[in-house]
């Protein structure tokens, strides 16, 4: 089966694109803000309990909006890269863990609800829910700064950055559905200062170990012919924002369109394009 790294790799990566593409409108669109509703009506009681915070409508929705993100990335993945996402995902558990069991680096914090299997009461599918917020960032700074090798300390400062915009973004919403709670409640609606402190450091760990593993040449190509590759993001911005937004959380939401504002800036991001792109099982 021949490949093409510049036009979208193998064939079955070009037919993934064609269904990301197809349905980018339900992905990107549609599934957060049906999320977000489903989660605040949860949190309010407003649910039954077979449907309220239902972990595997949490991971399903989750996988759903982290398509766009995964197929983008399917034609990029080498050896190397492979390597770092799995030392990420052992990362990710690790410092979970800690966080946990002795309140370093985050502050000491609980989980409220199920998010699915738990093992040593991290939640199995934490990859799911960290690597992507930290691979959205990354990708983000390398359209708004460059590939150049010359670039990367400027790439990693506003990655890092990014990473803790979203952070920002998304604590106020979790806190407030219940997702986990804080055992003292900080100044930033109820979210402690070391919570932000510890994103400072495990993303910027993590955001360092992509940035030097990250094959720049071939992410450049693939982001030229993949429009959707930050959908995820866009996703991220709608559920989270829309939820700080039913709370009244006004700073998050500013946040949220920060982050929205700076996909525009891309120029590779067109809202129309994404309002245009239903398909047949969208019509």
């Amino acid at each position: 089966m021949r490949t093409d790294r510049e036009t979208g790799g193998s064939i079955r990566t070009r037919r993934l694109d064609e269904f990301v593409r197809e349905h980018r409108f339900t992905i990107a669109v549609v599934f957060p803000l049906v999320g977000a509703v489903v989660l605040v009506a949860s949190a309010e009681g407003l649910l039954p309990d077979p449907l309220a915070f239902n972990p595997l409508l949490v991971l399903v929705g989750t996988a759903v909006m982290r398509l766009p993100l995964i197929v983008g990335f399917l034609p990029v993945l080498d050896r190397h890269l492979a390597g770092a996402v799995l030392a990420l995902v052992a990362y990710t558990y690790a410092i979970e863990f800690l966080g946990l069991t002795t309140g370093w680096p985050y502050g000491h914090f609980e989980y409220g609800v199920s998010l699915g299997p738990m093992v040593g009461g991290v939640p199995l599918a934490l990859p799911l829910f960290f690597l992507p917020l930290v691979l959205n960032a990354v990708v983000l700074s390398t359209l708004l700064v460059g590939a150049g090798d010359r670039r990367w300390p400027r790439r990693l400062a506003l990655g890092v950055a990014l990473v803790i915009t979203i952070d920002l973004v998304l604590d106020p919403a979790a806190v407030s559905i219940g997702f986990w709670s804080y055992a003292t409640a900080g100044p930033y609606y109820d979210v402690p200062a070391t919570n932000y402190a510890g994103w400072l450091l495990s993303g910027s760990i993590a955001v360092a170990l992509l940035e030097g593993t990250l094959p720049r040449a071939s992410l450049q190509a693939r982001l030229r012919t993949c429009e959707f590759a930050l959908d995820d993001l866009v996703s991220f911005v709608l559920l989270w924002g829309g939820i700080n937004a039913l709370y009244g959380n006004w700073l998050p939401v500013g946040l949220a369109g920060v982050l929205l504002a700076s996909l525009l800036r891309t120029g590779r991001f067109d809202l129309a394009s994404l309002a245009r792109s239903t398909g047949p099982a969208d019509s």
